[in-house]
């Protein structure tokens, strides 16, 4: 469980932006009660999505793009399991875990 208040602390400028981001995007998948999933479809860009990942691909609404590189930095600043830490002096629990969305590698951040 990644618990590093230094890492996300409560002034939004020693928030990483890629914390930032994560906590934008938990923030609408808690409003939609629905997982937020990313994929690579190139090497550059990661497709955002909000939706359930077990369902079918055509469900997961996409609600944007990121770079490969801020993706990998939300990948280091959590861990595989269940997280919880401040961002941005706010609370966040969740779980980071790997799927595949028809055939294609995705990492999953749900609040549930």
């Amino acid at each position: 469980m990644t618990d590093d208040d230094n890492l996300a602390g409560d002034r939004p400028e020693q928030v990483p932006e890629s914390l930032q981001t994560l906590a934008g995007y938990l923030e609408r998948s808690l409003d939609g009660a629905s997982s937020v999933v990313m994929m690579r479809h190139t090497t550059d860009v990661c497709t955002v999505y909000l939706g359930d990942p077990d369902g079918p691909r055509e469900d997961l609404k996409q609600i944007g793009a990121i770079s490969t590189a801020l993706a990998n930095r939300m990948l280091e600043s959590t861990s595989s399991g269940v997280n919880a830490m401040q961002i941005g002096g706010q609370a966040y629990r969740f779980a980071r875990s790997f799927t595949e969305v028809a055939g294609m590698a995705a990492v999953v951040f749900s609040t549930e």
